[in-house]
């Protein structure tokens, strides 16, 4: 078996990073600025312009390099509600997926997803879809407006800009939706600022088949 000289990868790699960012002493990598989307540190030149959510790739050396790994867990609508009812999505920030069941039981479907970035933005407990909407619009929270008071107050759904992607489904809880991402990189990360990301042909067929009045559960 040949091993690879992972300390020089590593000098390659960091080198790459300096190359980009500032440094600070004892080491430390300056982010180059904050995600639009998620207020959190970005690293590794991030682009100028496009998406918001474009900029939500973090390369942060320090960073715990099981910050990508799911531990996946099955799970079943039965272990939360008694009847499945119009239909039931799990969304399992553990294992990072979003389960589905249709009302008659016939569907069954895994998506994996994006998770927010913090405990702080992590809201669980029951809820259910209250609205659907294609292309949907983008509003910033004010506390995404004060860690950058430059964004657009709104940005319209369809627009390059707009990090929802092609479909949203509104939670009960307001400003949280399952929704697309044009920033595949977002997927199986902790990267939302408290919404679940579906990659867009995912929450295209996920759109198509849940109702209004799906039972939703975050765990």
């Amino acid at each position: 078996m040949v091993l690879k000289d992972t300390g020089s990868d590593r000098r390659r790699f960091l080198g790459g990073l300096l190359a980009t960012a500032a440094v600070l002493p004892g080491g430390a990598v300056l982010a180059q600025g904050f995600d639009p989307y998620t207020g959190q540190p970005l690293y590794g030149g991030p682009p100028t312009s496009g998406a918001p959510d474009l900029g939500a790739y973090q390369v942060d050396p320090n960073a715990d390099s099981r910050r990508n790994q799911s531990s996946f867990r099955a799970r079943h609508w039965s272990e939360f509600y008694p009847s499945l009812g119009k239909g039931v999505i799990l969304a399992d920030v553990t294992s990072r997926a979003v389960h589905y069941w249709s009302g008659d039981g016939s569907i069954s479907l895994v998506f994996p997803c994006s998770i927010p970035v913090t405990e702080d933005l992590t809201r669980r407990g029951e809820t259910e879809i209250v609205r659907k909407a294609k292309n949907p619009p983008w509003t910033p929270t004010p506390s995404m407006r004060e860690k950058d008071p430059n964004l657009p107050q709104r940005v319209e759904g369809g627009s390059p800009d707009n990090p929802l992607g092609p479909y949203g489904l509104y939670l009960s809880w307001p400003a949280y939706l399952i929704h697309g991402t044009h920033d595949t990189r977002k997927i199986g990360r902790k990267s939302s600022n408290g919404c679940y990301g579906l990659y867009n042909e995912h929450i295209t067929r996920l759109y198509e088949l849940a109702e209004i009045g799906t039972q939703v559960t975050v765990f």
